[in-house]
């Protein structure tokens, strides 16, 4: 279900993911452009999930050609396709060979496997939300929940809290066989080593957290229509945006720790922090040592990951244990640099902005369209009317048909912000990296052999669903990027 779209609060993170695992929890990703957006519904819950895409230049779940280089993938794969056996562990690449990204033939046709599948299940997932939604209703599923809810208490509030946890438990029933799917494919192909003991148990949290807030938010929902039944939609919205405004403050302390473990990045690695220091300073988002962390990620995943989280106090910069493992610290201060300039550069608060219009534009195409709806097909659901509970899940359908509708939107905008970052932070390396181009071409390659980026996505998946470049065409730019030795001034750092 589209609740589903996004992985963890927090404000951008290097690898992407498409709607995939989980809400709050850590998503297992999707090979879908690389460098994901950091955050990630259920009911208008749902709404947090268009927070998190819209906000964090992580979700969870992203129009470009082919490389710049104009060579196809197959060329690529031909240039190492006998370097290495099958089975072989991805080969560290030398620096004459970052001006493209290049696989292995085991690398090449896992990632082609791989990504395919991704791409397969993205559409299916949809289809099948859409089709239980619709089943639902067809069904009177949706008005017998409401019927047990109002025959337990005459209280609107108890009501919603028996009516939403019902509908939504329903809902991820029929999204648990796509999902273990996902996960048992991640497993095979060595992005996930989660067992799956662990896995249910983050999938339980989700759960709760998922119940929790949608039980608050659809009751703020249900007391907008009754105060105003023609203009709930505008009211709800200026109730929903600090709602989740606050949920984004508060993930860093207390939801992000419920599914990893997080210690003070200079325990183990204090070299590393005045370095990030130094590039935050120059950055200009200065983030003092004590708000740097490092994520146990390991534990669950064989992908590389940083990013920049939180507002305010709860700002800080988090580093995945695996990022330090596999990476250099040149390497590892280039994804930091992308990161920070999300912030420099404004793409949270312009991200917000966007979301906030959206969300609006959404909400009144959702009043119209529940009307229309119910004036047509309310008898046969044996639904009363837009405050019926039941209409929730009438609601819930059509925020799953205009979100699907608006990928290429929201992941074009997207793209934009992802390729600016990598802008920034190409330049803002320079001068305290060595051969920072080469740096950052390289620390793609790595990226691309471990996540199994696709070579060369379709035009259409990649205008569908990518909510970054493709890895390949990263980077080529990153490689090429060099106004200073032309003479040029850099676009974002002087």
């Amino acid at each position: 279900m589209f609740w589903r779209c996004c992985a963890t609060v927090s404000c951008a993170a290097y690898t992407p993911r498409i709607p995939g695992d989980s809400l709050f929890g850590p998503n297992v990703k999707l090979p879908v452009g690389r460098m994901k957006r950091c955050v990630s519904t259920h009911c208008f819950f749902c709404i947090l999930a268009l927070f998190c895409c819209f906000t964090a230049p992580h979700l969870r779940a992203q129009s470009v050609e082919h490389l710049n280089s104009g060579r196809s993938a197959g060329k690529i794969f031909q240039s190492n396709a006998d370097s290495a056996p099958n089975n072989q562990q991805p080969r560290v690449p030398t620096q004459a060979e970052t001006d493209q990204y290049r696989l292995s033939r085991d690398r090449y046709e896992k990632a082609i496997s791989y990504s395919r599948a991704g791409y397969t299940l993205y559409f299916i997932s949809y289809f099948l939300s859409t089709a239980a939604l619709l089943l639902i209703l067809r069904l009177g599923i949706a008005a017998k929940f409401r019927d047990v809810a109002e025959a337990v208490s005459d209280k609107r509030w108890i009501q919603c809290l028996i009516f939403v946890p019902l509908l939504i438990l329903l809902t991820a029933l029929f999204e648990l066989p796509v999902r273990v799917y996902w996960h048992a494919l991640s497993l095979r192909y060595q992005q996930s080593i989660q067992h799956w003991g662990s896995w249910i148990v983050d999938r339980a949290k989700e759960e709760a957290l998922s119940i929790g807030l949608a039980v608050l938010l659809v009751f703020v929902l249900s007391v907008a229509m009754r105060k105003s039944p023609r203009r709930w939609w505008f009211y709800f919205w200026l109730a929903a945006l600090p709602i989740l405004l606050f949920f984004f403050f508060i993930s860093p302390w207390f939801i992000d720790p419920l599914f990893n473990h997080f210690e003070p990045l200079a325990k183990e690695h204090p070299q590393l922090v005045t370095s990030i220091e130094t590039l935050t300073q120059r950055a200009g988002v200065p983030i003092p040592g004590d708000r740097m962390f490092l994520m146990q990620a390991s534990e669950k995943t064989n992908a590389i990951n940083a990013y920049v989280t939180g507002i305010g106090a709860s700002k800080r910069v988090v580093l995945w244990d695996t990022t330090i493992q596999k990476t250099s610290t040149d390497e590892a201060l280039f994804i930091v640099g992308h990161e920070l300039g999300h912030y420099a550069l404004g793409h949270v608060a312009i991200a917000f902005l966007f979301f906030a219009v959206s969300l609006l534009f959404a909400l009144y195409v959702m009043f119209r369209a529940l009307h229309w709806s119910l004036d047509r097909w309310g008898r046969e659901w044996k639904i009363s009317g837009p405050e019926d509970w039941a209409a929730i899940a009438v609601l819930l359908l059509w925020l799953q048909i205009l979100t699907f509708i608006s990928s290429p939107i929201a992941n074009g905008f997207s793209r934009m912000q992802e390729h600016a970052a990598d802008v920034y932070g190409l330049e803002v390396i320079h001068g305290l990296v060595p051969n920072s181009e080469e740096v950052a071409a390289h620390g793609f390659q790595v990226l691309g052999e471990l996540d199994l980026s696709d070579p060369n996505p379709p035009a259409f998946i990649t205008f569908w669903l990518y909510s970054h470049p493709p890895l390949a065409e990263r980077l080529v730019f990153a490689h090429a990027y060099d106004p200073w030795s032309k003479g040029e001034s850099p676009k974002y750092v002087k």
